[in-house]
């Protein structure tokens, strides 16, 4: 039905195509369109908010002109349509996303929806959006790191070069214009991916049962994954910055002492407020060691947090030149999701069939670049000379 037909109905004809509407979106087996059908609704719920204005005025003037002193201003019940919100955290949704995961069919979930999310992607239940962003805070590195949500390959400036601010006096001659070299940092997405199988008796769970058993492994091994390529990325940035990659600064010491994150610290610039430790939790004893022997009470971290991730090389292990700890702000590290930061899940009932097992295969799409100077400094062996 086109806005021009809308638009010449009256409030029984607008009353009874919602009825219409309701029965189709009702009905399980009907092929409707469900985006045709939700722009209609909206369509029919705007002519009723005209129709109940008209109506409204018309008997207002009429009690003004002396004419309607007994009558009596009804004002039709318009329906609210649920919002989107409201429908992602019903039973009825969570056990419709459940089937959706489980057989890759979505028409239950549009069914009831009565508006549909952007770029037609479905919502997720609101819980699992919760799991996922317990996920991402339980990985401290994640947690800190920078983020952003933009399509494509993202291209970052950053500051290769600059002279400073100058003072200038009233009636003396004005500086000379700043001297400022950019670099650029193209960010190219990747798939991060982790997959699962699963029996047919945990595919019989309740909907809210499976999607949590899922989404947990799934997330959570696929949030540990990210923040190891965030390590990475450090460690595999050049000790000075270029004019496409920012530069991290080494400190060589053979010998961890009480000042080692202090040395570390030193190198790092105004930009870096909120600095942290991240080692392997082998090399914490090392420290631990120093701080002993002193005799007297040291912070042999200088008052930094101290995030353990177990892909850096611990003290022991480090061979010449390898880093075994990173100090800095994890605001350096950004991480671009051009899709956003949901967990997309497929499902393959076909590749294990045999064995009555299923596949379960999670997908985050992401681009990972150390882009703001200053922010980390590497603490390695001393190399080989």
């Amino acid at each position: 039905m086109t806005n021009e037909e809308i638009m010449t109905m009256d409030m029984e004809s607008c009353e009874a195509r919602l009825g219409e509407i309701r029965s189709l979106v009702e009905d399980k087996s009907s092929e409707a369109d469900f985006d045709a059908l939700s722009v209609e609704v909206d369509a029919l719920e705007a002519r009723k908010a005209v129709l109940v204005d008209e109506q409204r005025k018309a008997d207002i003037q009429a009690v003004i002109d002396g004419q309607g002193e007994e009558t009596k201003i009804e004002m039709p019940e318009v329906r609210k349509m649920a919002t989107v919100e409201e429908i992602r955290n019903s039973k009825e949704y969570i056990e419709a996303y459940a089937k959706y995961i489980k057989t890759g069919k979505e028409t239950e979930c549009r069914a009831l929806l009565t508006e549909l999310a952007d770029d037609g992607v479905l919502p997720v239940p609101a819980f699992v959006e919760e799991e996922i962003k317990v996920a991402w805070d339980e990985e401290q590195i994640l947690a800190g790191a920078t983020k952003t949500y933009i399509k494509g390959i993202l291209r970052v400036g950053f500051e290769l070069s600059a002279e400073g601010a100058l003072v200038h006096v009233e009636g003396d001659e004005a500086g000379k214009e700043e001297e400022l070299v950019l670099g650029i940092v193209s960010m190219v997405p990747a798939s991060i991916k982790k997959w699962i199988t699963i029996s047919d008796e945990a595919l019989d769970l309740g909907g809210e049962a499976f999607l949590r058993y899922i989404y947990d492994e799934l997330t959570h091994q696929i949030a540990k994954k990210l923040a190891d390529l965030g390590v990475a990325a450090i460690e595999a940035a050049p000790a000075t910055s270029g004019a496409q990659a920012v530069g991290v600064p080494v400190v060589e010491i053979d010998t961890i002492a009480a000042d080692t994150i202090a040395q570390a610290i030193a190198q790092l610039s105004d930009r870096a407020t909120n600095a942290c430790i991240i080692m392997n939790k082998q090399t914490l004893p090392a420290f631990k060691a120093v701080a002993y022997a002193a005799g007297y009470p040291i912070d042999v971290f200088e008052g930094l947090p101290v995030i353990f991730n177990n892909t850096i090389k611990a003290y022991a292990d480090a061979s010449a030149g390898e880093t075994y700890v990173i100090v800095g702000d994890r605001k350096g590290l950004h991480y671009n999701f051009p899709n956003g930061d949901d967990i997309n899940i497929k499902y393959d009932d076909l590749s294990l069939a045999e064995a009555d097992l299923v596949k379960l295969v999670g997908r985050a799409y992401a681009a990972i670049a150390v882009d703001i100077p200053g922010t980390f400094v590497k603490i390695s062996k001393e190399a080989e000379s």
